[in-house]
């Protein structure tokens, strides 16, 4: 009875001990020893021992990849135009020694270090630039911030601007340029299109009037012909007019036209007669 007495507590307190060093970490964890408040070990992921009172556990923390979504923040171009950028960081601790003892809080000196240093990358740029050469920026952020915390055994391994937002007052100023180029290269399209429209009728009139010409050498009635068709273009200029609903109507007498062009002819004739005689004589 007396022996039972005595190993019956013998035998609670080492199950107690057993207990209080049993420490199991979780995989993809990593877990820091202190003995005595001074660093002494890592634990790896399964079961593992400590030495009860005497060393304790100061952090269990993943090994895996993190993500750090970063809020907006106020930035200046090198233009001088205020932008709000966010960010999303995706890293990792490869050494939580360095990561829980060179700093206080790792995750929010990286979040910091990411706001100062996306504000001086957009700084660098002129507005335009931002938009084009996003991946550049990506490119830059990821080099300096993987330097920077690289004493904190942290790897940064992707860096991805999600967005640049303009104030409503420059949208606005953009969208009108935007509009105000496009109604100038309409316009400039606009001219370029009537003036070879232009062109097109000028040849295709000088080709008409050279094919008369051609067709009516030698002709006996070519005037009566002329008179013909200068009284059909009168007869579809008219017809032209009247089907417009906004056209004021002028109303000609057919008959001073055809006239008119015949004197015209005679005219022409007359003159074309006397350079003949002045050439003969």
């Amino acid at each position: 009875m007396d022996i039972i007495s005595i190993i019956a507590p013998m035998i609670l307190v080492l199950f107690g001990y057993t207990i209080g060093s049993t420490r199991i970490i979780t995989g993809g964890n990593e877990a820091l020893v202190e003995r005595l408040g001074k660093y002494n070990r890592k634990l790896d992921p399964g079961l593992n021992f400590i030495v009860p009172f005497v060393e304790k556990i100061a952090i269990e923390k993943t090994t895996r990849e993190q993500i750090l979504d970063i809020a907006p923040q106020p930035a200046i171009t090198k233009d001088n135009i205020s932008v709000e950028v966010d960010a999303v960081i995706y890293w990792r601790v490869f050494d939580w020694v360095k990561a829980y003892y060179e700093v206080e809080d790792v995750e929010d000196a990286i979040g910091n270090l990411v706001i100062t240093t996306l504000r001086s990358a957009i700084g660098r740029q002129e507005l335009d630039e931002t938009y084009s050469s996003r991946s550049e920026i990506n490119k830059t952020l990821l080099e300096e911030l993987d330097k920077a915390t690289d004493d904190w055994g942290v790897k940064v391994l992707r860096v991805e601007v999600q967005e640049i937002k303009l104030p409503d007052s420059i949208m606005e100023s953009l969208e009108k340029e935007r509009a105000a180029e496009s109604e100038k290269q309409a316009a400039i399209f606009k001219a370029e299109g009537e003036k070879q429209a232009s062109i097109s009728r000028a040849e295709g009139t000088v080709q008409a009037i050279e094919m008369i010409a051609q067709a009516l050498k030698g002709q006996s009635n070519s005037k009566d012909v002329l008179k013909y068709l200068v009284a059909q273009r009168f007869v579809d200029a008219n017809q032209k007019l009247g089907e417009s609903k906004n056209a004021k109507i002028i109303f000609m007498n057919p008959k001073d036209v055809s006239e008119g062009v015949g004197e015209l002819l005679e005219e022409d004739t007359h003159i074309s007669d006397g350079s003949i005689g002045n050439n003969s004589n």
